[in-house]
């Protein structure tokens, strides 16, 4: 049920963008400590990237930015925000302190189930 409203919910946003090509991917991560992670990504040919994530009770939607590998979504901000950095079949969800710019490992060792 979540998985579908978060699908929903990406398919929306995507269809008011306006570009030519647009792909729509869900999927769901399980992670350390048996937390599952529902993420959808929305890819629009000449737009940044976005991930859309359900986690800690919330749904945060993420903007691809530079990494030396993989690709990593933050939020564009200089205050505290998730990081959901994916890379293959693995990913980690990270929490940035605003203040002092450390990230946090929240959830390790996640890895795509679909």
């Amino acid at each position: 049920m979540i998985r579908q409203a978060i699908l929903a919910l990406a398919s929306v946003c995507a269809a008011g963008a306006a570009v030519a090509d647009i792909a729509v991917q869900a999927t769901h991560y399980l992670c350390e400590r048996s937390v599952d992670v529902p993420v959808v990504y929305i890819n629009a040919d000449g737009e940044q990237g976005v991930a859309v994530l359900l986690v800690e009770g919330g749904m945060f939607n993420l903007l691809a930015e530079p990494a030396a590998s993989g690709v990593r979504y933050g939020y564009p901000s200089d205050g505290s925000h998730y990081i959901w950095w994916a890379k293959g079949r693995g990913a980690t969800l990270f929490w940035r302190d605003g203040a002092t710019g450390v990230e946090t490992p929240v959830y390790r060792a996640c890895m795509r189930q679909s």
